[in-house]
């Protein structure tokens, strides 16, 4: 079975508790704070495996969960952090948010194209401090200690992208399960209906010099692009290619289309797609041309090929831009010219293969980019006004502050207040209009505001 896209939950690790304990022993009357602290959780991270070629593993389970940190104790004994959850993909996955509620993906998290590739989708929880790093010249004996931090989770896409070099394209029937069985070991069904292939098949080709991947993506027909038929799962394989190859049936099929015409609808429905695909180098395939009678359509492609790359370039011949595709004819029954579009193939991907290697040399580690965009959306807070003399701060690092702070303990109050001061969170409060004895709420928690400092930018 093949499966291309998924959606699926994921959870980490909440942290474990840091630990508020004295020590207690013979001969030692006043032992100090030896509270260990709370492991951290497990993250879910999602990796890059060459060995697997479907998403079918995340088909029938949805939801997975990494471990949790485990509780400090005395003795200064720390908790165990807890195990990542490594979830392995194919080559070519995209991950993405998405929101379960309005089933619709967001963010782009990563591109995992490279074989070992990795990304955090869910980071596990902080584990809370010990009561040992409480102690400051004037707090010898601090009673309290951190709650462990809720872990992160979410639903994310996960989209499947064919890792192709070449892709064959082209309307349903015009011979490409038959092409790629001619031209790789790949062994597809191949029947004279339309729609045979329903999924798309990889085939790797080999020459003396240069190998490549050829994709056979499955028969497109006109509104493919606004998803008619299996438009949308059929065309995202194609962005993926560096190569089209445009199979056209230059016996029209059973159903006598137009070749020309059929060659301008496919180009159509891959604009409309992504403007970037037409932009794609194409060799066009005329295929069964061992049809006898064939000369005539193959005289009318090259013609209509050659147009329209000169009408790409204003008519300009001289045009440093103007390379119209190579037209081959071949036949995948007799066998017909494969042996030339092998060879052209091959050297115009290890063409574009060369010269795509700077891009490759700059290519973005996606999991350190999205680690430090987490690190800076968790820095920042926000203090609105509710009205009323009421006030909320929002932003993570300030949430998970409070959420680590034992409630029915007077002195991690007052810690907690004085590690907001520092924030900055009472001088935003000022500029956002907040004066002494209004009401100041973080995740249902509510504070009397006190304003201790001096601020020139006071509202």
């Amino acid at each position: 079975m093949f499966i291309d896209q998924v959606h699926i939950h994921t959870k980490a690790g909440d942290g474990g508790a840091g630990c508020m304990s004295f020590r207690r022993e013979a001969h030692v009357p006043k032992g100090g704070p030896d509270g260990g602290d709370g492991g951290h959780g497990g993250d879910v991270i999602l990796s890059a495996d060459r060995s697997v070629s479907s998403l079918i593993d995340y088909r029938f389970k949805h939801h997975f969960k990494a471990e949790r940190g485990t509780h400090g104790k005395g003795s200064r004994m720390h908790g165990a952090n807890g195990n990542d959850l490594i979830l392995r993909v194919p080559l070519g996955t995209q991950v993405r948010h998405y929101d379960e509620e309005t089933r619709e993906a967001g963010e782009l998290i990563a591109d995992l194209t490279h074989e070992g590739e990795q990304v955090v989708v869910a980071k596990g929880g902080q584990g809370g401090r010990g009561n040992i790093h409480f102690v400051t010249p004037t707090r010898r004996a601090p009673a309290f200690a951190e709650l462990g931090v809720p872990a992160e989770e979410s639903w994310i896409e996960l989209e499947m992208k064919l890792m192709a070099d070449a892709a064959l394209v082209g309307m349903p029937s015009v011979g490409k399960s038959s092409l790629i069985a001619r031209m790789s070991a790949a062994r597809p069904k191949i029947a004279d209906y339309p729609f045979t292939t329903l999924v798309p098949n990889l085939g790797m080709v080999r020459t003396e010099e240069h190998s490549f991947v050829v994709a056979d993506i499955p028969g497109l027909i006109e509104g493919a692009a606004e998803g008619k038929g299996l438009g949308h799962e059929f065309l995202r394989h194609i962005e993926r290619t560096a190569l089209i190859l445009h199979v056209i049936d230059a016996s029209g099929s059973y159903e006598g289309r137009d070749p020309v015409e059929d060659y301008r609808q496919i180009n159509d429905e891959l604009a409309r797609y992504a403007k970037e695909l037409i932009e794609r180098p194409q060799i066009v395939l005329v295929n069964k041309v061992d049809i006898p009678g064939t000369d005539e359509v193959v005289a009318r492609i090259r013609e209509y090929v050659h147009a329209q790359a000169l009408r790409a370039v204003g008519g300009n011949e001289y045009d440093e831009a103007f390379n119209p595709p190579q037209v081959f004819c071949v036949s995948a029954a007799t066998g017909q010219g494969i042996d030339a579009l092998i060879a052209a193939t091959a050297q115009k991907v290890f063409e574009l293969r060369v010269a795509a290697q700077e891009l490759e040399a700059q290519d973005v580690q996606y999991g350190k980019v999205w680690e430090l965009k987490r690190q800076e959306r968790d820095r920042q807070f926000v203090a609105r006004k509710l009205g009323g003399g009421v006030f909320t701060i929002e932003g993570k690092a300030v949430e998970r502050m409070v959420i680590q702070t034992e409630w029915d303990n007077e002195e991690a109050i007052a810690f907690l207040q004085h590690r907001l001061e520092r924030m900055g969170v009472e001088k935003a409060l000022v500029q956002a209009g907040a004066r002494d004895g209004d009401e100041i709420r973080i995740l249902g928690r509510a504070f009397g505001f006190q304003v201790t400092g001096v601020y020139e930018d006071e509202a």
